[in-house]
């Protein structure tokens, strides 16, 4: 069955003793039991497994997952900031959702769904945030699947101009996804390229990496076809290069080849790549004129 799945992870849970740790398990519950209620869903309802310092959960499938990632995470926030008020020792969780076939064995959740839920939250990449944000009680780690079809749509406290992407990688897991602190416009994501956090790749700022926009578009015509990442047979798509000009794209094309065009600009591509400046295109026919005057035509 389709369900959203949702898995809290408490932070640092490691460093606390016996006492400490049954008071953060308490409250962690009473912090998700006030977001379900929010939205109008029993606790009983809901699908809950025990993670010692986290909890497993899985939605009924007819709860609006719009309340999911609006309601019950302004709630859960609310929550953890009141429980955290002028305490020395914070609660500071991080979630992860996502959506997708679930199966009940009887013994517990099982479905990719499932794996990438728990690797969102526990990921390098969502604790590394954390770090950085050391005052932050909530990050919410949504997959993109969850973000392009539901966050992006907006709503009542749904903030999908406020969530930044990233690649996650964790064993056999690599995606991209979104992360969000509630209340702040962007999370401090660690640069890419350094190891823990996973930036590399990763689509341009509030652009859904569903919809088309790879790392060319993110990081300019430069980026395409480096180090591998240009499409296959210098076909457009994850950093691919765009095809340009009137002509059919073709496959047998000299090698690959870096053209400058003017100083500081640089242009790579894994397959062929056609650069028109300072031309006119005229109707009716398909055909280039370079211009010959002064360099400052259409």
């Amino acid at each position: 069955m389709h369900r959203l799945v949702v898995f809290g992870d408490a932070c640092a849970s490691a460093t606390l003793g016996m006492a400490a740790k049954e008071r953060m398990r308490g409250a962690l519950y009473r912090a998700f039991g006030e977001a379900y209620d929010a939205v109008g869903v029993a606790p009983r309802a809901v699908h809950q497994e025990d993670r010692g310092d986290g909890i497993l959960c899985a939605v009924p499938p007819d709860v609006p997952p719009t309340l999911m990632v609006g309601r019950w995470i302004d709630t859960l926030y609310e929550s953890l900031r009141e429980h955290n008020a002028d305490r020395e020792r914070r609660l500071r969780v991080r979630v992860g959702m996502n959506a997708g076939p679930v199966l009940d064995d009887g013994r517990g959740l099982v479905g990719r769904a499932v794996d990438l839920t728990c690797r969102l939250a526990d990921s390098p990449a969502a604790k590394d945030v954390m770090a950085r944000a050391e005052d932050a009680d909530l990050l919410v780690v949504v997959s993109d699947w969850l973000y392009v079809n539901v966050v992006c749509e907006g709503g009542r406290y749904v903030e999908p101009g406020h969530y930044r992407p990233a690649r996650v990688r964790s064993k056999e897991t690599d995606e991209t996804a979104w992360f969000h602190i509630p209340r702040r416009a962007a999370p401090p994501l660690p640069p890419p390229g350094t190891g823990g956090a996973p930036g590399d790749g990763h689509p341009a700022e509030g652009v859904p990496s569903g919809t088309g926009t790879g790392t060319a578009a993110a990081e300019g015509p430069a980026a395409a076809g480096r180090d591998g990442e240009g499409g296959r047979d210098g076909e457009g798509g994850q950093g691919g290069a765009p095809r340009t000009g009137g002509g059919p794209h073709r496959r047998d094309g000299p090698p690959p080849r870096a053209a400058a065009t003017r100083p500081g600009r640089t242009y790579r591509a894994g397959g062929d790549l056609q650069v028109f400046e300072h031309n006119t295109i005229h109707g009716g026919f398909t055909g280039i004129r370079k211009d010959r005057g002064t360099g400052d035509g259409a």
